[in-house]
């Protein structure tokens, strides 16, 4: 347990060594999200999962697979460096917001074209270390109330901004009801009684208004009539180590991200079929096949019985994701 002290946010520090980068907690897929006193629901953010690493000789931003991603965001490395601690690590998510102030991952892969980007808030749900002190295992509870305390302290015109909890209205009294009515991706639910929780664990909860996940693209199709650069995408998961296909993805480009694609699938390309486990309409003909190293973010309304998408929609590019880490989210 740290030890108390009378600063602002309550912790003495009694550390001055350096810090790395702590590995994140993920949340597991269920269809609702759980009931009970012990359990709080935030808003499921639609952004780049970031860790912010501050120290007394500046912040670096990284990301859920620790690249660093500072030089890209700094009107948030600079909302960090202003809170008033002599270290922290935060963890939270990088988003763009609509005109609703809702977050639009579609509106962040735009902004990201750009080599540095300000339009963006850093919505923070946790802190793990704070002032020479390791957080991680107090229970959620009492590391909110000391986040909140921490971001109390930043200025009005921050980048930095705390997670919104689900409030229930109107007589709902579902949080994913209430947060899919809101037009938000879905809900994060979390126990309160415990610890920062060690990879993917069910003390985090993740439920969805749509279905939607991560796909390794494996290929591409010649474009069609009008279409340029390039028609579909052909998409996979690993399962068990090898990927298997799990459709084509052929909406949702404009012509900016179609020729952004394209540059980018063209040095990947494959003079040969790679292995992937594929049911009997896979295509064998006309396609070009790509190194399986670029992450897509695809929405579609449901899976068919032979492991296919039903009415793909492609999202944007994930660069915080590795492929090895893409399985089906069922």
């Amino acid at each position: 347990m740290p030890s108390r002290a009378s600063g602002p946010n309550g912790l003495q520090d009694n550390s001055k060594e350096g810090l790395l980068f702590m590995p994140v907690a993920l949340a597991t897929l269920q269809s609702r999200p759980p009931s009970g006193p012990s359990w709080i629901h935030e808003e499921k953010l639609d952004g780049y999962r970031i860790e912010a690493v501050r120290t007394e000789d500046g912040v670096q931003l990284l990301s859920r697979n620790s690249k660093d991603w500072t030089s890209r965001f700094p009107v948030i490395a600079e909302g960090v460096m202003a809170l008033p601690a002599t270290s922290a690590v935060l963890d939270g998510e990088v988003v763009a917001v609509d005109k609703r102030g809702i977050s639009s991952f579609q509106k962040l892969q735009k902004l990201l074209e750009y080599a540095e980007i300000r339009d963006v808030r850093y919505h923070v749900f946790d802190v793990l270390w704070l002032n020479g002190s390791d957080l991680r295992e107090l229970p959620l509870a009492l590391r909110r109330e000391l986040l909140v305390e921490l971001l109390s302290y930043r200025d009005a015109r921050s980048a930095v901004h705390p997670t919104r909890e689900i409030e229930l209205r109107n007589g709902i009294a579902d949080p994913l009801e209430q947060a899919c009515a809101l037009g938000y991706e879905g809900v994060i639910s979390k126990r309160s009684d415990v610890g920062y929780p060690r990879g993917r664990s069910p003390l985090w909860i993740k439920s969805k208004c749509s279905k939607r996940q991560e796909f390794v693209i494996v290929g591409y199709t010649d474009p069609q009539g009008s279409r340029s650069h390039f028609g579909a995408l052909l998409v996979a998961v690993y399962d068990g180590g090898r990927l298997r296909y799990s459709g084509k993805v052929g909406t949702g480009f404009d012509e900016a991200a179609l020729k952004s694609l394209w540059h980018d699938m063209k040095p990947r390309e494959l003079s040969s079929t790679p292995e992937i486990e594929s049911p009997a309409s896979f295509p064998r003909n006309g396609i070009h096949w790509i190194d399986p190293t670029l992450v897509a973010e695809v929405a579609f309304t449901e899976w068919t019985s032979d492991g296919l998408l039903r009415h793909p929609v492609f999202k944007g590019l994930r660069a915080d994701k590795s492929a090895a880490e893409v399985r089906r989210e069922d």
